[in-house]
């Protein structure tokens, strides 16, 4: 399962309200290669599915995410920060041995 924060679901609301995207859309989460801890998230409103995606629903977002990235996500929760410290979304990932300094990548 991946897991939405109320402050996430909030913002994405918004974001999709803000889009003018309709209820086909959901939203994208998964993890590519890249960053200086190894791996990094990324984030899309899409709404194309594929055969193989892993789907959930927290807090009535859609997630859906392709099996391999779901690998790393099981369990994450995307939050949405807008304090001093940094504005945006981040993930709390139970599976992440260790996170960059800026909190944009990732390793297991």
């Amino acid at each position: 399962m991946i897991y939405v924060s109320d402050k996430a679901k909030e913002k994405v609301d918004q974001l999709r309200r803000d889009a003018d995207l309709g209820d086909e859309y959901f939203l994208r989460v998964s993890v590519v290669g890249g960053g200086c801890s190894g791996l990094s998230y990324k984030l899309d409103f899409d709404n194309e599915a594929q055969p193989r995606d892993q789907v959930f629903e927290d807090q009535g977002v859609k997630l859906v995410t392709d099996l391999k990235s779901f690998l790393y996500l099981c369990d994450t929760t995307l939050e949405f920060s807008d304090g001093l410290n940094g504005k945006g979304f981040h993930f709390s990932n139970p599976n992440a041995s260790r996170s960059c300094g800026c909190g944009e990548s990732f390793a297991v």
